[in-house]
């Protein structure tokens, strides 16, 4: 099994900026494919960003493109999310997810999920 635990949300005022880290650790880190979802209340849950295993392809929210940056560091075992110019439609509890044999924005094919961190925008 993989644990994922995230990291770094609170509160900011619009056009700030914020990194959320998500600690991964159980299995091989490295292998899987990673993403970030976000989900506000009353809302479904939203894909933000996906990052391959190698880290060479990531893709992105058509609502985060331009402002949100996903890598990873697998010697560490962490993904990170950078969010810059942040808007208050960004508010929501963000979480990270691994997946085995997926990258992308369909959030049942992930395997791993994190507990999330809530991020909230003031205008």
């Amino acid at each position: 099994q993989v644990q994922l635990v995230e990291s770094g949300g609170g509160l900011v005022q619009a056009g700030g900026s914020l990194r959320l880290s998500c600690a991964a650790s159980g299995r091989t880190f490295s292998s899987y494919s990673m993403g970030w979802f976000r989900q506000a209340p009353g809302e479904q849950r939203e894909f933000v960003a996906a990052i391959t295993w190698r880290s060479s392809s990531t893709n992105y929210a058509d609502s985060v493109q331009g402002r949100f940056t996903i890598s990873r560091d697998n010697a560490k075992n962490t993904l990170y999310l950078q969010m810059n110019s942040l808007k208050p439609e960004d508010t929501a509890v963000y979480s990270c997810a691994a997946a085995k044999w997926y990258s992308g924005y369909d959030p049942s094919r992930y395997d791993y999920w994190g507990q999330g961190t809530q991020v909230t925008v003031s205008s």
